[in-house]
């Protein structure tokens, strides 16, 4: 799968086809420097100018399926030939210490990955870097090679560039989130328990211009990936017996992942995400979106949903697919593709099995094939 399939596929969750221009608030690299230079970073981490608009962290799509720990700023050519050419700026000032040639994961694949140490305990990590600035590629590793570097960057320095699409967090070692009920199980992907709304380390001004340019109007506006509640059916599992995060085989990782968790976008709105179903990662909205998984303990006893496929309206409207709007909120239509059962019977223990092409009527209970699930 080349970048842009891949790309392409996880924007096409927000049925969004392109966004032109830009909000009153933007302003060019020169002009957003804080000016109590009080504020952690005073840049964007892109040239929010070319930016359609940013998804937030926490969408569900395909082989992730648990809530995703990055950002996506997609360019405004995005689905018309992907010309255009982004710039990519270190937020603040800090120092590169490693670069990863993405060449490893496919062969059409040409990108880089880059994390900038701003402090001991923060750093900002850009993924899907197409051309280094001249300073930082000349030590670069060669494709699918990874290095640990030592190159100082000042902040607001452009560090590279580029087309169609890029992924961004932050990572802060002073925070653990609390929505991870089990951390042990993340051992694979050791920053994730520590990848907060990016959007609050920028000063107010770009704070305002990253806000305006996300699909999610709600706080926290940059994104949520923890979702857990200790004894309630909401947040991650992993198959029992299967490592947690980090799987069996690290090019099927994701097999034994299952998220109950709320939309990125619309966090009101259930989603259930499976690492299989019918052998294939799939996501579902649930029928009537109740009840809410947060509710649901071992009191609650067996628990069944319908799933069905969604859309996104603004009010009685469905979306466009051609302009920005906030305040979308998601419709499920009334197809049902299957059930799942649910039963919590311990707190980090959970009781599934999913029945393809069923009905909630045709359903009264496990059967044998029911799989154990656990924080």
């Amino acid at each position: 799968m080349n970048k842009k399939f891949l790309i392409i596929m996880i924007l096409l969750i927000f049925i969004i086809l392109s966004m032109n221009g830009c909000t009153e608030n933007e302003t060019s690299i020169e002009n957003v420097t804080s000016e109590n230079g009080n504020d952690f970073f005073n840049y964007p981490p892109v040239d929010l100018s070319k930016v359609a608009f940013i998804e937030p962290m926490g969408s569900m799509i395909g082989n992730h399926v648990t809530p995703i720990d990055h950002q996506y700023y997609p360019s405004t050519d995005f689905f018309e030939g992907q010309e255009m050419k982004i710039d990519v700026y270190s937020p603040g000032e800090g120092t590169i210490t490693n670069i990863q040639h993405m060449g490893s994961f496919d062969s059409v694949m040409d990108d880089y990955r880059i994390v900038i140490q701003h402090t001991d305990m923060v750093s900002s990590v850009f993924i899907h870097v197409d051309n280094l600035s001249d300073k930082i590629v000349q030590f670069a590793p060669p494709d699918g090679g990874y290095i640990s570097v030592n190159i100082p960057v000042s902040a607001g320095e452009i560090i590279g560039n580029y087309s169609g699409s890029v992924d961004y967090n932050i990572v802060d070692y002073n925070i653990i989130l609390p929505g991870f009920v089990n951390p042990e199980s993340y051992e694979a992907e050791p920053w994730k328990i520590h990848t907060p709304d990016p959007f609050d380390y920028f000063n107010n001004k770009i704070k305002t211009q990253l806000i305006d340019k996300c699909l999610r109007s709600e706080t926290p506006f940059g994104g949520k990936i923890d979702h857990d509640i200790d004894g309630r059916l909401v947040g991650n599992w992993f198959l029992e017996g299967t490592n947690g995060y980090g799987g069996l085989e690290p090019e099927n990782y994701w097999i034994g992942h299952l998220a109950i968790s709320y939309n990125s976008v619309d966090p009101d709105h259930v989603i259930v995400s499976f690492g299989s179903y019918q052998n294939e990662p799939r996501q579902f909205a649930v029928k009537e979106n109740k009840p809410d998984p947060a509710n649901i303990s071992i009191e609650s006893g067996l628990v069944k949903y319908e799933l069905v496929d969604y859309d996104f309206y603004n009010a009685s409207i469905r979306w466009d697919r051609e302009s920005l709007v906030k305040g979308l909120k998601i419709e499920n239509y009334d197809n049902v593709h299957g059930v799942v059962l649910f039963q919590l019977n311990e707190d980090r223990k959970l009781k599934v099995e999913i029945f393809p092409d069923k009905r909630a009527q045709d359903v009264s209970g496990f059967t044998e094939n029911a799989l154990i699930y656990v924080r």
